[in-house]
Order: C-alpha cells, then sequence, then structure tokens
C-alpha cells in the first residue's frame, strides 16, 4: 500500500474521530432520549395493565355482590362510576345485574333509574338495555315510555316487548302485528317461538299457518 493512501486513510481516521469527539454530546443525548422512551412506553403499557387488572377485579367484585342480594346504600353510583373510568362496557354489565338485583328486591324504581343512567352504549348491550328497561316500565304501568326504547323491528326481542306494550295499553291490533313480525324472524324450533305463539292467540291474533313437516 502506497504511503500517500496510508496518510489518506490516517487523516479520514482522524476526521471520523475529530467529528465524534464534536458530537459526542449529542450522541449520547440521542441514546439517553431513545432510552427514555422506551422506558416510558414500557411503565405506561405496565400502568395501563395494572389499571386493567383493577378494574377487573373491582367489578368481579361488585357483580359477586349484586348476586348475592347486597345492594350498595348508594345505588350503585359510586362503584358503577369507577368501573365505568376504566371499562364502560364491564360498567354496563354490572348496572344490567344491579338492575336485575333491584327488581327481584321490589325495587322496580330503582331498578329503572338504573338502566335510565346509562350512556354511551356498546350498540349490542343498548338492545339488552333499552329491552330490560321497557319490561320494567310496562311493570309501572308506563307502557308509552317503553315504546319510545322499542325502535328496531329486525329484532324479535323488541318486537316481542313492543307487543306486550301494546298490550298494556289496551291496543290489541297493534300487540297482534307485533307479534307476528317477531314470529317471522324467529325459527319455529325457538323455544321463543311458541311463547310468541302463545301471546298472540292472547292478544286475539291468528298464529301463522307452517308446514306439516312429518
Amino acid at each position: 500500500m502506497a504511503i500517500d493512501d496510508l496518510l489518506d486513510e490516517h487523516e479520514q481516521s482522524e476526521r471520523v474521530r475529530s467529528w465524534i469527539r464534536s458530537n459526542a454530546l449529542g450522541l449520547v443525548g440521542g441514546v439517553a432520549l431513545g432510552l427514555g422512551a422506551i422506558a416510558g412506553w414500557q411503565w405506561w403499557q405496565g400502568q395501563q395493565l395494572q389499571r386493567g387488572m383493577a378494574v377487573n377485579a373491582r367489578y368481579a367484585e361488585v357483580v359477586r355482590n349484586y348476586e348475592a342480594g347486597r345492594l350498595p346504600a348508594d345505588k350503585g353510583r359510586a362503584a358503577l362510576d369507577t368501573i365505568a373510568k376504566g371499562n364502560q362496557t364491564l360498567a354496563t354489565l354490572a348496572a344490567l345485574q344491579l338492575a336485575k338485583t333491584q327488581a327481584e328486591a321490589g325495587k322496580r324504581d330503582d331498578a329503572i333509574a338504573t338502566l335510565r343512567g346509562l350512556h354511551d352504549l356498546d350498540p349490542e348491550l343498548r338492545v339488552v338495555v333499552r329491552q330490560r328497561l321497557a319490561r320494567l316500565l310496562i311493570d309501572a304501568g308506563k307502557g308509552k315510555d317503553a315504546l319510545s326504547l322499542l325502535d328496531d323491528e329486525r329484532n324479535p326481542a323488541m318486537l316481542d316487548a313492543r307487543g306486550d306494550a301494546q298490550l298494556a295499553l289496551g291496543d290489541r291490533a297493534k300487540a297482534q302485528s307485533d307479534y307476528l313480525k317477531a314470529l317471522a324472524l324467529v325459527d319455529v324450533a325457538d323455544p321463543q317461538h311458541r311463547l310468541l305463539t302463545l301471546k298472540l292467540i292472547e292478544a286475539g291474533g291468528m298464529p301463522p299457518h307452517t308446514e306439516d313437516k312429518t
């Protein structure tokens, strides 16, 4: 290798060393910043995991109490609010169990208030909440209030409840119509089909004819 080549390589090495010395602080700071970001992300994930586990544990504890018939003095407000901050779906499920326990304990108005206090519902749970609330309202003699909740004509459970509300209000023709719509959406082998048929007959309607497959 020629002397000139060695000098060139030596000069290049010196330039690299000089650049590193001049930028060492920036390099170290960049590495530290990167490591700090990673550590921060891991800490945040750990916090989220711990928070999620705490919410799940609180939900399980609350539901156990409700299932055992233990009703809170504040009608569940504190527990449901705490769970909702971490998981709205779990808060809704806990509220459904609370309302069920309240109704079974003869506290129908409390159960109605519990379900009416639910907001920002998951679409699937919205149907369940509205149906249960509607049935409580029908039992309370508030059929018109119940009807305003039962707006999904593709859901047989809602149509079933709507038929009950119409019947409670004395409108047998509309009750029959809703029961028939619900029957059209339910398989003949489903136990709900027979129940709807009995309700239709009670409302003065005629069950639709089905083919005899025997």
